[in-house]
Parts: C-alpha cells; sequence; structure tokens
C-alpha cells in the first residue's frame, strides 16, 4: 500500500534532520509543505535545506518560484497531487514535511475550492484597505457575509482582504466556499508530529535566528527589499528586517521581533497541529521510537 509519512510540527523543532534520517531509510523523496521556502530567494529566513541537505535526498517545491509569482493553497494541492501520483509510480513511501498548516491540510484533507483571485480584483481591494482602512473593510464583510465575520479574526486585514475578494469575484460568500468535506486520498496517511517542551524550543528559535544574522539575513532582505511589498516576503523575518531597514527599528530590536514573532509563530503552529488527533507525538531526539513506530504501522 502506498503511504505518506506526514512529518509535522513547529519551526525550529528539527524536523529537517530527521526527514533526511527517514528519506535515506525508506529511499525516498521529499516533498516540502512550507509556503515560503518555495521561494528561490528567501534561503537565510525561511531557513531552506542547505546544499549539503538537498543533495542527500531529492526536494520537490524548494526554491522553484519567484518572489513574484502567486502561489496559493488550492494549487499547492492540485501540483502536490499530481506529484505524489507520479512518485508513488516509484516508491512505496514518501515523506512530505514542512510546517505550512494550510499546506498540510491541503494534502491530508483537501481544501476548500475557493478560486483563484483575479489581478484587477486583488488591486482594487488593496486600494480599498488603504483608503478605508480595516474597520470599514470588516463592516463590508459584515453585510456580504456575516457568518464568516463571526468567525473570522477582525484584527488581520490579510483574511478580511481575502474574503471580500472572493465576495466581490463571485458574487457569494466565503462561506459558501468553506464547507466541503474531507477528501479521500489514494494513500494512506502515518502522521508524526514533533515538538520540545516549551523552554527547549524558543531557545532554539532563538539560537537560529541569531544563526541566521551571521549567516547573512539583512543582506538577504535587503536584496528582496524592493519587492516587500509582494505576499511572498509577508512573513516573520523579512516584515521585521524591514522595519530595520527603514530605520523605524535598530538591527538589535528587529531581531528580538522576530525571535517574539517566530515564538509566536511556533505557538499557533501547535495549536492547529493538536487538532488532528491522528498524529502521534514524539521527541525529536526519539528518533528510534519514530522509526520503530513507523515501521509497525507500514507493517500492518
Amino acid at each position: 500500500m502506498h503511504t505518506l509519512i506526514v512529518l509535522i510540527g513547529p519551526t525550529g523543532v528539527g524536523k529537517t534532520e530527521l526527514s533526511l534520517e527517514l528519506v535515506e531509510r525508506y529511499h525516498t523523496s521529499i516533498v516540502s509543505a512550507d509556503s515560503r521556502q518555495i521561494y528561490a530567494d528567501l534561503q537565510i529566513g525561511t531557513a531552506s535545506p542547505t546544499p549539503e541537505q538537498l543533495s542527500r535526498a531529492k526536494h520537490y517545491f524548494i526554491g522553484n518560484l519567484k518572489l513574484s509569482d502567486y502561489f496559493s493553497a488550492a494549487q499547492y494541492e492540485e501540483e502536490a497531487m499530481k506529484l505524489l501520483s507520479s512518485l508513488f509510480k516509484d516508491h512505496d513511501v514518501v515523506i512530505l514535511t514542512g510546517g505550512s498548516m494550510m499546506y498540510v491540510d491541503a494534502i491530508c484533507k483537501g481544501i476548500d475550492l475557493i478560486p483563484t483571485i483575479e489581478q484587477e480584483t486583488r488591486e482594487m481591494m488593496q486600494q480599498k484597505y488603504q483608503q478605508q482602512g480595516l474597520e470599514s473593510l470588516c463592516e463590508e464583510l459584515k453585510l456580504l457575509d456575516p457568518e464568516y465575520y463571526q468567525v473570522v479574526d477582525r484584527k488581520n486585514p490579510k483574511r478580511i482582504v481575502h474574503a471580500l475578494e472572493i465576495c466581490y469575484q463571485t458574487g457569494k460568500t466565503y462561506t459558501s466556499f468553506r464547507t466541503h468535506p474531507k477528501k479521500d486520498r489514494p494513500f494512506r496517511m502515518i502522521k508524526i508530529g514533533l515538538n520540545r517542551p516549551r523552554e527547549e524550543l524558543y531557545n532554539r528559535i532563538n539560537l537560529r535566528v541569531d544563526q541566521m544574522i551571521k549567516d547573512g539575513l539583512v543582506e538577504e532582505a535587503l536584496r528582496v527589499y524592493p519587492h516587500r511589498d509582494l505576499n511572498s516576503l509577508n512573513t516573520v523575518g523579512y516584515k521585521e528586517m524591514f522595519n530595520y531597514l527603514d530605520g523605524l527599528w535598530t538591527l538589535d530590536y528587529a531581531i528580538e521581533k522576530i525571535k517574539v514573532n517566530t515564538r509566536t509563530y511556533a505557538r499557533k503552529q501547535l495549536t492547529w497541529f493538536k487538532h488532528d488527533d491522528e498524529i502521534q507525538w514524539f521527541h525529536p531526539d526519539d528518533k528510534a521510537k519514530v522509526i520503530q513506530y513507523i515501521d509497525q504501522q507500514l507493517a500492518d
């Protein structure tokens, strides 16, 4: 039976090294589920696999897009499912790993069939947001889609704007596109979650940010600075660096904010993943237990 090993966990927990050990053990390939490592110019700030790590196994969805490329979770689902169909012709087991919750769900559950937004609609909504502000758009959403208005994070402009884009482009509520059942997949899944005690995880995150600075994160942010308004750069690490480059923050303050915001993101990831009771959780150092569990599942 074809099996997808889904290796997930918060940022900085140690997924990359274990994924490499698993891919070497099961003689297969790695499919990334990271919505930022997919961009070619963001190696340092996204902690993309190093050239040495990439040489150890075939990776997919790493560094294959330009910053200006639009790529949605729905597109990821379509392309990744086609890829998996091809990979399973040669492999009984494939590794999926990453921390982007929507990308993981796109493969494990399937995401709602939300239309791709046309550029004209996107520009129109960005203009409305800039001119009218978030509060006005929230009131508009309350009228057009009161059901989603009740559950959305109304302090998150990205979600408010996207819901209104759907309303304008389709003439339907965003809610109407969010009700599809979990999709059946032609393979079984073994879900492995990695976690560490909070203090240990936070310390690793802090050290990783310090290493990113040493590796050249400031210089990388400067290279992509002209494209700062692109959605691909609306992410932790780069947003804080842009404030430093704008002269709004000191470098030390920007670094500290990256650490704080990365820790916050890690908590959100854990909250999301812990709603899935199919995930078996392990400490990343318990590699023998992870492999034993996987081997038992594969033998069933």
